[in-house]
């Protein structure tokens, strides 16, 4: 599945919500992809999830402020898995990559993607209850690892 950076993050809290009926029914067919463990290619610009937003011309997914918003997710995610992620990089799908970024994601290290998105609330209250509903692989509240906090940002 071709992935743009920031969607790493946005399908972490994927409820069933979005932009339009036919957004909805696509992201619903890729989380089950996602969750039955097909393997993510990092791509930059319109990925998968743009895909029925695209007959648009003034489609949000070209826009400079969704480029930087993949920026900041790719630098945050590489840190975060301690790897160097690039356009063309390949990650497994599989339950620890998703508690590892939910945990860093409830905790904000890896919020600096979401600063002025509309959808950032919606975010917060899914991470708030423990991904509760969520649809790409379920999540169960780990362990506290060391030097990672579980509670949700504020």
């Amino acid at each position: 599945m071709r992935l743009r950076p920031h969607h790493l993050l946005c399908m972490l809290t994927f409820v069933g919500e979005g932009y339009s009926p036919a957004f909805v029914a696509n992201y619903r067919r890729l989380a089950g992809r996602l969750s039955a463990g097909e393997t993510i290619e990092i791509v930059s610009g319109p990925d998968d999830i743009c895909a029925p937003l695209l007959s648009d011309e003034d489609a949000h997914c070209f826009g400079a402020s969704v480029t930087g918003r993949d920026a900041a997710a790719l630098a945050d995610i590489a840190r975060l898995l301690g790897r160097e992620l690039e356009i063309g990089s390949v990650i497994a799908s599989d339950p620890a990559l998703f508690q590892k970024l939910r945990r860093a994601f409830s905790a904000g290290v890896t919020r600096r993607a979401c600063t002025g998105c509309d959808w950032s609330s919606l975010c917060d209250r899914i991470a708030g209850q423990d991904y509760a509903g969520a649809l790409v692989m379920t999540f169960s509240r780990p362990e506290t690892a060391p030097g990672i906090s579980v509670r949700p940002r504020e």
